[in-house]
């Protein structure tokens, strides 16, 4: 997954809403903020945490619990990353778990 990043110069993705699995089967999710082909890696800016999800106890491993803390900035080495897709393109993902605008009044 990382190298078809870096095989695009990472630059149409840049800001992107990505959704990452790291080897230890924690999912991350976070807006693409940099890709580093030189050391092989990336950083996620303002990621969440979302645990294993079920994914390590269905390797016989512990489970991980989700965090409610947003991490500004998270940086992965290439060969620690299991899954990484592009959930939106840049400006176009809303953060996730963020709940739908509330419905407005009409005008009186």
């Amino acid at each position: 997954p990382f190298h078809l990043l870096a095989m695009s110069g990472g630059l149409p993705y840049l800001g992107s809403h990505i959704s990452l699995i790291s080897l230890t089967e924690v999912r991350y999710e976070g807006t693409l903020y940099t890709i580093d082909t030189n050391n092989g890696q990336i950083a996620l800016a303002n990621v969440v945490a979302f645990g294993t999800e079920g994914r390590a106890a269905a390797m016989g491993a512990p489970e991980v619990p989700p965090t409610a803390e947003i991490y500004p900035y998270i940086l992965f080495r290439a060969e620690d990353i299991k899954d990484l897709q592009v959930l939106g393109q840049p400006g176009a993902a809303p953060q996730p778990g963020a709940p739908p605008p509330p419905p407005q009044a009409p005008p009186q």
